[in-house]
């Protein structure tokens, strides 16, 4: 049986520190989302100036996170991004937060993604009624507080994590088919973490 794709997991501070500037964070998130894209195409999207945006690609490409797309561009001049793995990244505290300068790193990074997630989740909000009956119907928030030990959160995680991929593989397969009607991005956040009330 093959091997599971995983998130590439990051064990070098140097290389978490990249997305504690909030516009790389930005950037990786919209070109995984759009698969392919030039710094002009991200900057309209950030409103930031195509130069800035370059730069930014660039340094996420020192550091493997992206890489150029090739066949992308009509004339060779434009330069196409995309990102170096569509399993994406993450990182476990553990990994890092040992010394001051990786328990701020750690803590900036995860702050910044939870407050793009919630941007995320605003902006749906805010732009609901666009999206139809349908969607909004399909749309879900949901919560449950669970009795667990530590290990019974990891291994939930990993169950949740395998149906993530499930579901993906089953959109890119469709995609690949020529399945696009109605097909839309969906993002979906999980969180499990323990709490005291």
């Amino acid at each position: 049986m093959p091997e599971t794709p995983r998130p590439e997991r990051i064990t070098d501070l140097s290389r978490l520190k990249a997305f504690t500037n909030p516009l790389r964070m930005q950037l990786y998130r919209l070109l995984y989302a759009a698969g392919t894209a030039t710094a002009s195409q991200l900057a309209e999207q950030v409103d930031q100036a195509p130069s800035l945006v370059s730069y930014h690609l660039r340094k996420l490409a020192e550091l493997d996170f992206v890489v150029e797309a090739t066949g992308q561009s009509a004339d060779g001049r434009e330069r196409w991004w995309q990102v170096a793995s569509e399993e994406g990244w993450g990182f476990r505290e553990s990994d890092l937060a040992g010394t001051p300068e990786g328990a701020a790193a750690v803590g900036a990074v995860t702050r910044g993604l939870l407050d793009s997630r919630a941007a995320q989740v605003r902006t749906y909000l805010d732009q609901g009624a666009a999206w139809g009956r349908e969607w909004t119907d399909a749309a879900f928030t949901s919560e449950w507080l669970l009795d667990l030990t530590a290990a019974e959160l990891a291994e939930l995680n990993d169950e949740l994590q395998a149906l993530g991929r499930r579901w993906r593989e089953r959109g890119r397969a469709a995609k690949a088919a020529g399945d696009s009607e109605n097909r839309e991005h969906v993002s979906v956040h999980l969180y499990g973490f323990p709490f005291r009330p």
